[in-house]
């Protein structure tokens, strides 16, 4: 009966201790608060399966590619202002990034006219440029460029979907390295790269459930992130967006239909999201981008949406 008590007692003096912890963190970090969907073409049609969503920093415009295999871009107050669809050359979009000089470069699949995996290049004025057609390296016939992310000397990351490693080329096209997150066992399949105002870059798998993290010379900086299907934890971590104020970093996952916040090192901070069909809540959402005034963009994917949000510690 002492033992009892005992451990009672224990378990008492614990929780006194985690409750207010957990409070404590929970209040440094608000969660982020909903303000606004993008749900519609220029035309007035919903989007379709919005699968990315990418924010461009000089202009300020988003980009999204829908079900539709067309990207729409938007001004930075979410109006609809121009598609780029199969008259244009875009047949099978993947993911997009644009350079310094607002060339737009498209990852696209293969079709049955043209089966050749590529990445296609668009000037400032959206006219199709060239095709880049990835070769040269081992697994290349069936490497599917997904997403893109481009340097400042030009030069252009490619990663497939569970391929062991993100392609770095130049602009022309040309393999230069390799990226292959080493885990001991094996590589890392990766799905996922992004870079940040400073050069960094960041490697989404989400087999591992991990980030990996290199400075803008590709040298490994650190990783983070933990397997599970609980708070805190990743379950299918599809794409990260990084705030370039403050390094913050949102992890978009799709089975836990969250976005997980983790501060500049890597240290969880919090969640938001869950599954549902209102305002803040998600349904297998897939990608995710943070633009220059720090709202925080997610594509909804079977809501038929992008979510617009802002980062809990500047709600008014």
């Amino acid at each position: 009966m002492k033992s009892i008590r005992l451990i009672s007692f224990i378990i008492f003096g614990l929780l006194l201790i985690v409750i207010p912890y957990t409070l404590k963190a929970q209040l440094q970090t608000p969660p982020s608060k909903y303000i606004d969907s993008i749900i519609e073409d220029e035309e007035g049609e919903k989007i379709s399966f919005p699968s990315f969503v990418f924010s461009e920093f000089v202009m300020n415009e988003i980009y999204v590619i829908d079900s539709k295999n067309r990207v729409i871009i938007y001004t930075s107050d979410f109006f609809p202002v121009f598609t780029l669809g199969k008259s244009d050359g875009v047949f099978m979009p993947q993911g997009l990034n644009i350079d310094a000089e607002g060339n737009l470069y498209v990852a696209q699949a293969g079709t049955k006219d043209n089966p050749g995996h590529r990445i296609s290049v668009y000037n400032a004025c959206l006219k199709w440029t060239k095709d880049i057609y990835l070769q040269g390296f081992e697994g290349a016939d069936s490497f599917v460029p997904y997403r893109l992310a481009l340097d400042k000397k030009g030069n252009i990351y490619v990663a497939s979907y569970h391929y062991p490693g993100v392609l770095v080329l130049n602009d022309e096209g040309k393999l230069i390295e390799v990226i292959s997150p080493d885990e001991g066992d094996g590589r890392a399949n990766l799905n996922y790269v992004t870079l940040d105002k400073e050069g960094k870059i960041y490697l989404v798998s989400e087999e591992q459930s991990h980030i990996y993290v290199y400075d803008e010379n590709r040298k490994f900086l650190f990783k983070f992130g933990e397997k599970g299907g609980s708070t805190g934890k990743l379950s299918r971590p599809q794409a990260v967006g990084v705030d370039s104020r403050t390094g913050k970093m949102y992890v978009v996952d799709y089975m836990r239909h969250t976005i997980s916040v983790y501060d500049k090192d890597g240290k969880y901070l919090t969640e938001f999201g869950g599954l549902g069909w209102g305002e803040g809540w998600f349904q297998y959402p897939k990608d995710i981008a943070v633009d220059r005034e720090g709202r925080i963009l997610v594509a909804d994917t079977f809501n038929d949406r992008i979510q617009v949000f802002l980062p809990g510690e500047e709600q008014k």
